[in-house]
């Protein structure tokens, strides 16, 4: 689904990102990337969501060389990718429903699918009694629960997670977990990048480590290696 191919990433300072990797991803995986600051690990989401080009070497999405796409294939291509960081991007004066509703109203969803599914999506992440709050009135876990509902609830193909658990507790980095494998279990594809060794060994699939802008492991059902 997902192919790198040999890709290398220098920045305009000349720092080098990512150094001649190479990796698949297949539909209804669940990958963790794994790394230090500095790593690589977000540049290459950034190349999946196409916010970055590679210097040499090629991303495809299903035979399409990412880089190739123009501008309306793009919109359509991320259209089928749901995005969640580790500050949350809530719109802070709309409430839980409104959040996630905007996201459909942006990909041209009628009134009738947003009323229908923004409770379905709440209800997958535990969240049906904050439909009417606003992201001030909500725990840091709560905010990372609506921004992943709003992040699935176009039923994208692929979500990525960048250090999605970075300003979480242990109790609630643990339920986001679970959150994401219940997702997965789905049928969408998983990508996470995190630096914390008790979700990746937690979660029990596929880690591939990156050090330095290498790939040094790609292992099946991995544990946090460093």
């Amino acid at each position: 689904m997902i192919f790198f191919d040999r890709v290398t990433k220098i920045y305009p300072d000349r720092s080098l990102a990512l150094d001649q990797i190479t990796f698949s991803v297949e539909r209804g995986e669940f990958l963790s990337i794994v790394g230090h600051s500095g790593a690589g690990k977000t540049t290459v989401l950034k190349m999946i969501l196409v916010e970055e080009q590679p210097t040499s070497g090629a991303v495809y999405l299903d035979s399409t060389d990412l880089q190739a796409l123009g501008r309306q294939h793009l919109h359509r291509l991320r259209r089928k990718i749901g995005s969640v960081f580790q500050d949350y991007r809530l719109l802070p004066n709309k409430t839980v429903f409104e959040n996630i509703a905007f996201t459909m109203e942006a990909a041209g969803r009628d009134d009738a699918d947003i009323s229908s599914d923004v409770p379905h999506v709440l209800e997958l992440v535990g969240l049906t009694d904050k439909l009417w709050n606003f992201p001030r009135e909500l725990s840091g876990g709560e905010k990372q629960r609506v921004a992943i509902a709003r992040a699935i609830v176009n039923q994208p193909d692929i979500l990525i997670a960048d250090e999605p658990t970075g300003n979480l507790d242990p109790v609630n980095t643990l339920e986001v977990v679970q959150i994401f494998k219940k997702i997965n279990d789905l049928g969408t594809t998983v990508i996470l990048t995190t630096h914390n060794k008790a979700v990746v060994d937690s979660i029990g699939r596929r880690v591939i480590t990156l050090e330095n802008g290498r790939l040094t492991r790609d292992d099946k059902q991995g544990r946090y290696v460093l």
